[in-house]
């Protein structure tokens, strides 16, 4: 999506409507500040005031996004381009956020590993300086490895294997299922059945 034209967009159809930003901020509950920023494609108006926003300018929220009026021959098509659009950009989120889940997991190991070897082996240390060594080792491990683990949990989605459900599970509750790399033997949400739930990107299947 381009900001700077939605933005446009928006300004063009605002004045259509005979509003200035501040009218059109106090119809939607927002400050007119937020509105400019709207307009000077500095940032995106939320999701939960989005239908109201279009309604207010007379525009649907396909029109918005695609920064022009669609006519209904080609809403279809722009649909469904736009709700591609949206999903390869989903995909593409989840993807970086497991590389940058692999990326920690490696480091924290390695400086896991670092540390707790120099802790058992260098004799020359006093004894409380390795046993401290050693404590910070198994600490940032612990942060690491769990900071990891909320990243795979909220970069898309977990399938299940029996109903074809994808969900996001609760963190303790993906946390503690045994795995096989990244798929988690967990209980469905949907069909209430356990099984190996894979890790997917985007919420709707191929």
């Amino acid at each position: 999506m381009d900001q700077i034209a939605i933005g446009k967009f928006i300004s063009e159809c605002r004045k259509e409507k005979h509003l200035t930003q501040a009218q059109l901020a106090e119809r939607l509950g927002v400050t007119d500040r937020a509105v400019s920023k709207w307009e000077t494609g500095r940032s995106m108006p939320d999701a939960s005031i989005m239908l109201e926003l279009c309604e207010q300018i007379g525009i649907t929220v396909n029109d918005l996004l695609n920064a022009r009026r669609i006519d209904m021959e080609n809403y279809r098509e722009m649909a469904e381009k736009t709700l591609l659009e949206m999903r390869e950009r989903e995909e593409q989120s989840a993807r970086a956020m497991l590389r940058l889940e692999i990326v920690i997991g490696i480091i924290c190991t390695v400086c896991f590993l670092t540390m707790f070897l120099m802790a058992v082996m260098l004799d020359s240390l006093p004894l409380w300086a390795r046993i401290l060594m050693g404590s910070i080792a198994w600490i940032q491990f612990i942060i690491g490895m769990g900071y990891s683990m909320k990243i795979e949990v909220e970069a898309g989605y977990y399938e299940c294997p029996n109903c074809g459900e994808r969900y996001v599970p609760g963190y303790w509750k993906a946390f503690l299922a045994p795995h096989i790399g990244r798929s988690r033997r967990m209980r469905c949400p949907h069909c209430n059945k356990r099984g190996y739930h894979k890790k997917v990107l985007s919420k709707e299947k191929e």
